[in-house]
């Protein structure tokens, strides 16, 4: 008879995956709800485009459980440009060595952490959730358990869908990340494949009805939106592979914890992508609920609402502050009128010029705060 599990995640993504890995460290027996990989993976019918931007405590995170991929999967950001839509700049340089961010390829971590959870004796992928003294939510912002345990889940639709692609340009990229926000769009473009390659992530936040229309475009006419939108600074760019999309929301769940069971990553918010932050606030909930099991009282089982509650107070600050973040400046930057074009950019310049401040701010974003 096989021996009850402690555990039971209910999500095989990147965050549920990440804490099965953890989790399954401490000795703990856990179940996996997710499809098993393939023993010999084929190539997906359609190819994904996503690409995430992880800082320093994620990597960290990931290579003490040997699923960080190598590159080209994984590509350092040396330096960020930033553009405002009326002569405001930023530049940002990592400085010391240490990177802003890595670029990674979804397609490349999923399979890391996949390979590394096949390997674990201690976690059993199942089909359905089973009975366990502590289950945990990882499903993504559509979690289908979320009201299964009560938690009640409010939205702040934006009125903008993301847009993700690969591009080629015809000059590398030297690790150099570059954004744009103009007239209520945000377009980044992120490096990959290397430090000397010359291919890019592209994510385009834009108004739902532009969304649909830079879908139905031609390669062609679809590159020369894009070309006008962001000029010739990273080059003249080409479509390389399909194009998604997904709508965009400020969204969190009023309680991330209960009795025996507790919400993470995308199931208990979501935020703007225009910061990059939404995988690394995901991996940050992994390793702060992984820490406070670890650090439990002998005499507290897996699943005490008091014991669980650290880690919602733990986390629930955090997040809230980059959803006050990234909500504050797409409201900013969804503003048209000129005015408010000369009041974000002043800003903008000013943040340029103010050294310490902007130090910190950097760190921040690196997982260095």
């Amino acid at each position: 008879m096989s021996k009850p599990f402690d555990v039971c995640i209910r999500g095989g993504g990147v965050v549920g995956r990440t804490l099965a890995l953890l989790l399954a460290r401490e000795r703990l027996r856990v179940a996996l709800v997710a499809r098993p990989a393939p023993d010999s993976p084929a190539a997906p019918p359609v190819q994904d485009v996503r690409a995430y931007a992880l800082n320093s405590a994620s990597r960290q995170l990931l290579e003490s459980l040997r699923a960080w991929p190598e590159a080209p999967a994984a590509t350092a950001v040396k330096d960020m440009q930033v553009w405002g839509d009326d002569g405001g700049h930023l530049e940002f340089s990592a400085g010391g060595g240490t990177p802003l961010a890595w670029i990674v390829d979804v397609p490349a971590l999923e399979q890391q952490l996949a390979e590394a959870v096949r390997y674990q004796p201690q976690i059993e992928t199942v089909p359905a959730p089973v009975a366990a003294a502590l289950s945990v939510v990882c499903e993504g912002k559509a979690s289908s358990s979320r009201n299964d345990f009560g938690a009640a889940w409010t939205v702040k639709p934006y009125p903008q869908k993301a847009l993700a692609a690969r591009l080629q340009s015809d000059q590398p990229h030297h690790g150099l990340a570059r954004q744009w926000f103009s007239q209520g769009e945000v377009l980044a473009l992120l490096p990959m494949d290397g430090d000397h390659g010359n291919s890019l992530a592209l994510v385009w936040s834009v108004p739902v009805e532009r969304a649909a229309a830079l879908e139905k475009m031609s390669a062609e006419e679809f590159s020369a939106a894009l070309q006008l939108a962001c000029g010739a600074e990273a080059g003249r760019l080409t479509l390389a592979s399909g194009r998604s999309s997904w709508p965009l929301a400020l969204a969190t769940a009023d309680r991330w914890v209960g009795p025996g069971w507790a919400l993470a990553g995308d199931a208990a918010h979501t935020v703007h992508p225009l910061a990059g932050q939404g995988l690394n606030l995901g991996l940050g909930d992994a390793a702060e609920l992984a820490a406070v099991l670890h650090a439990r009282e002998y005499w507290r089982g897996l699943g005490d609402e008091k014991l669980l509650r650290r880690y919602e107070r733990a986390r629930k600050a955090d997040v809230a502050a980059m959803g006050a973040v990234t909500d504050g400046l797409h409201s900013l930057f969804a503003q048209t009128d000129v005015r408010w074009q000369a009041l974000r950019n002043w800003g903008m310049t000013g943040f340029a010029k103010s050294g310490p401040f902007k130090q910190w701010v950097t760190r921040q974003a690196m997982g260095q705060g």
